[in-house]
């Protein structure tokens, strides 16, 4: 039998403890023994929890316990959570995580010191929730030369798109149903703003490309600016608006960046509503795969720890560290990556057609048009969107 704790009683926190307890049987086979939870670090009192008896406020007392073999840390952010990790992998404990954002500032340093200290190092969920990506990106996947990762990987702002695409709101009305809902937070920056779709970026990043990506380095454009008047117009065109983060294989590195897309609706990802999240992952081998599911929530989140917790057991003595990647060069501007572009303008038909000869405009109830280009630089796009009289550019995925 093997002894576990868990960091952190929140929302992840919580549906962990419930899903080990649930699935003890089918978690024991996959782990090739018992697991017993023996602590859960709190900051708060619960006193109706079922499993308040393992609560502890001490993290020395997890750290200096040599039955507790597995650490699962679902406190999110990096500071506590960052010494806490270091502390793990010192006292030879193996560590598992949902928490991208240390994953992403701080995931090759842990690495490096799990591989030092012969203990595994996972963070399934620190990607898609509850979506089997990772591992697959990385086993199952090995026999390719992964050309390019692809994805909706922040449920908030896939809600609020489509709300605004298919309900007809605006982006204030679509945020405050999402918070609502539970969706988003009281402060929705990092979901917004793509803050947190930017650090599963550099996540998938690392691990497709094989070098350590600075989430700080990634150009990052989130929701905040894309109006009802694009979606009207993307749809007339054939297109619906998602947010992506983009890293693709580049003959210096890679590009990796994150920004508001025109997705064909004939494209899978198109397809993908709500707060579902969905990975495509273009490989040397097998071409196109795409991975779709919950990407957030206690029991999908949980889902994903829970299999890592039983996987460090399964490989005690042999343990399992991704290859985060080595510290790179910089990364290929994502203005030099050749796309069609969505133009939303203001001008006269004529002046549209000056500058984008090719045009097929489409007009929206506001008056304004919206049209495709071919492909080009964003530096090429500058000056002719000017003389169209452009009000708004995204991207287009091809």
């Amino acid at each position: 039998m093997k002894k576990y704790a868990i960091l952190g009683f929140g929302v992840v926190g919580g549906g962990l403890a419930e899903v080990m307890a649930d699935q003890a049987q089918k978690l024991a086979a996959a782990a090739g023994e018992p697991l017993e939870l023996g602590y859960i670090l709190v900051r708060h009192d619960y006193p109706d929890s079922p499993f308040r008896a393992k609560f502890v406020r001490d993290f020395s007392v997890i750290e200096n316990d040599p039955e507790v073999a597995v650490v699962a840390e679902v406190i999110g952010g990096s500071d506590a959570a960052y010494d806490y990790s270091r502390r793990v992998l010192l006292a030879g404990k193996s560590l598992v995580s949902s928490n991208k954002q240390l994953v992403a500032e701080h995931g090759a340093e842990l690495a490096a010191l799990a591989r030092e200290h012969r203990v595994s190092y996972l963070f399934e969920g620190s990607v898609g929730g509850g979506i089997p990506l990772l591992r697959p990106l990385c086993r199952c996947l090995a026999a390719n030369r992964i050309d390019q990762v692809c994805g909706i990987v922040n449920g908030t702002t896939n809600y609020i798109l489509t709300a605004m695409d298919t309900q007809g709101q605006d982006f204030d009305t679509a945020l405050k149903t999402a918070q609502q809902l539970g969706y988003a937070e009281a402060d929705p920056t990092a979901d917004v703003e793509g803050i947190d779709a930017c650090r599963k970026t550099a996540i998938l990043a690392d691990l497709s490309f094989g070098w350590n990506v600075d989430p700080d380095a990634i150009p990052t454009t989130g929701i905040t600016k894309v109006a009802p008047a694009d979606l009207e117009l993307a749809r007339a065109l054939g297109y619906t608006v998602k947010l992506l983060g983009r890293a693709a294989r580049t003959p210096d590195g890679c590009c990796a960046f994150v920004e508001p897309h025109l997705v064909p609706l004939g494209h899978i990802l198109a397809s993908v509503n709500g707060v579902m999240n969905a990975c495509a992952i273009q490989g040397s081998a097998v071409g196109e795969v795409v991975f779709c599911g919950p990407g957030a929530g206690a029991h999908p989140t949980a889902s994903a720890v829970a299999a890592d917790i039983a996987d460090a057991v399964r490989h005690t003595g042999n343990p399992m560290v991704p290859d985060l990647g080595a510290p790179g060069g910089a990364l290929s501007p994502a203005d030099e990556l050749v796309s069609p572009w969505f133009i939303r303008a203001d001008a006269a038909p004529d002046a549209v057609l000056a500058a984008f000869p090719q045009a097929r405009p489409v007009y929206g109830t506001s008056g304004e048009c919206g049209f495709i280009t071919g492909p080009m630089t964003r530096r090429e796009l500058a000056a002719p969107f000017a003389a169209a009289g452009g009000r708004a550019v995204w991207r287009v995925l091809a």
